[in-house]
């Protein structure tokens, strides 16, 4: 059976553009092809900002608790809607029923976080700042802002950007991963649902053509973007060239740091959950366990039987899959080739995924839960950002030596510790290079009321998604300075 094309969505239209390319998507736990998506270019972006910037003089104008009853309608309806939607997620990007779950349930937080804004958006005031001025500042809406997205959260990524946008009073254009359009666009459909009027939202779809137009687009004023760091680096070069504000958050190679104190069970569990869930694919994944001293000795035997213990299967189907297909077959060939290269470079490999086969399903994507040990800087599986569910073992003889080797890589996301003492927990997270510390916790990703504060190679800009740097982002600030003249006072009273 023929796939239409996933429609685009300007000026309240929801259409298919004509566009001879399109790119497949597939569900990943059985290969098979379940949508089509058209790649956009130059003109569908002209025309989905022609649109957004007619609309903006009317949304930035509607007062903001009118736009958050919009959004608050809005988050009643993912609500309701929460299990389609969730489905949607297993069946597109291969997560568990689970991992979609909570996929959606972060994004949700962060239009429930919106809902607030009315108070966010409030200014400052200081009278007298000489003898009868006053000065007070307010903050604005900057105008159309665009989010460009990853395929691994087909939920939260784009609700990390475009509920803050939009209820600071911006117009929004939103380009999903051309690899899971489908829960985006239903996000968006049921948003209009909720009232949002037609213009101030739009969707597009496509590759590189597409985002430069974007990047590119004079009347475009802000850009969010979430991926790998070399496309961060290169969007962030790009859109501030055109003067645009931008936040790119990138990659990452997160270190999990298990002392000879932790509660190894705790440890093994958090970090079979941040290493392998999501298949690995997500920039918070505890990609490496750094065993400090006789730590070594409890975590790694009990990391591999519970690595090899991960089922793998189709994840729209069992809920005893605990791994489903990775995106696309040629990064299964990807992660695949990064576990030979340890292996090649004297790598011990504890536990291979790389043959892991579902009889019914010959042609998912799958890999089962890897771990290596023995890695060493300079490797490149210690380099490079495996996105995938393979966990490195690196062992160093105390907390200094891990401190320092986690200095070495360029990445700045994530870094935590398992342990019991209270002294080395806060030396680890006063002196670790990273923006995101846990304490016993292996995935400290941020809830919506905190920045998703990535360091260094992992983010580009100055101002993070979620939290109050948002409201910064997507609003800059207008000072006024007044003073008002008495009766009789000043040359107006004189004039013949």
């Amino acid at each position: 059976m023929a796939l239409s094309p996933c429609p685009i969505l300007i000026n309240g239209d929801w259409s298919v553009p004509e566009t001879a390319e399109t790119s497949a998507v597939h569900n990943p736990s059985t290969g098979e092809v379940i949508a089509k998506v058209p790649m956009c270019g130059a003109d569908v972006v002209d025309s989905a900002v022609a649109a957004a910037t007619a609309a903006f003089e009317g949304w930035w104008q509607t007062p903001p608790v009118m736009r958050v009853r919009i959004m608050m309608r809005y988050c009643a309806l993912l609500e309701e809607n929460f299990e389609e939607l969730a489905a949607m997620i297993v069946v597109e990007h291969g997560k568990t029923m689970t991992e979609a779950r909570g996929d959606l349930r972060r994004g949700i937080e962060v239009a429930e976080y919106a809902c607030g804004i009315t108070d966010m958006l409030k200014g400052e005031v200081l009278e007298n700042v000489a003898p009868g001025i006053d000065c007070s500042m307010v903050r604005q809406p900057i105008g159309v802002c665009v989010g460009i997205c990853p395929y691994n959260f087909p939920a939260l990524v784009p609700m990390w950007m475009y509920p803050m946008a939009l209820a600071c009073g911006n117009c929004f254009i939103l380009k999903p991963s051309e690899k899971v359009p489908l829960t985006g666009i239903r996000l968006i459909e049921l948003l209009e649902e909720a009232g949002l009027p037609p213009g101030v939202f739009s969707v597009v779809h496509g590759g590189k053509e597409c985002v430069d137009a974007l990047l590119e687009h004079p009347d475009v004023a802000a850009i969010s973007f979430v991926g790998s760091s070399p496309v961060a680096e290169y969007i962030h070069k790009t859109g501030t060239a055109h003067g645009k504000r931008v936040q790119a958050a990138g990659g990452a190679k997160n270190f999990v740091v298990v002392m000879p104190d932790a509660d190894f069970g705790k440890a093994v569990e958090g970090l079979t959950d941040a290493a392998f869930g999501c298949s690995g694919q997500r920039c918070m994944a505890g990609s490496t366990a750094v065993t400090v001293g006789e730590a070594s000795e409890r975590f790694i035997p009990a990391i591999v039987d519970s690595a090899s213990a991960l089922k793998v299967g189709p994840t729209h189907l069992s809920p005893e899959a605990k791994l489903g297909g990775v995106i696309t077959p040629q990064h299964r060939d990807r992660v695949s080739s990064l576990i030979q290269s340890a292996v090649d470079e004297g790598c011990d490999l504890l536990v291979d995924g790389r043959n892991a086969q579902v009889a019914d399903y010959p042609d998912g994507f799958y890999l089962g839960a890897s771990v290596v040990d023995k890695v060493k800087p300079g490797m490149t599986i210690f380099q490079e950002e495996v996105f995938g569910p393979v966990l490195n073992v690196m062992r160093m003889n105390d907390l200094d030596e891990a401190l320092d080797l986690a200095g070495k890589v360029s990445f700045g996301n994530g870094a935590c510790i398992y342990t019991q003492s209270g002294r080395l927990a806060r030396e680890f997270r006063h002196r670790v290079k990273a923006g995101m510390i846990g304490i016993n916790v292996g995935v400290p990703a941020p809830l919506a009321y905190f920045p998703f504060s990535g360091w260094d190679y992992s983010f580009f800009g100055d101002l993070h998604l979620q939290g109050r740097e948002s409201v910064m982002f997507f609003t800059r600030a207008k000072v006024y300075t007044e003073r008002w003249f008495a009766p009789g006072e000043g040359d107006v009273w004189h004039q013949d």
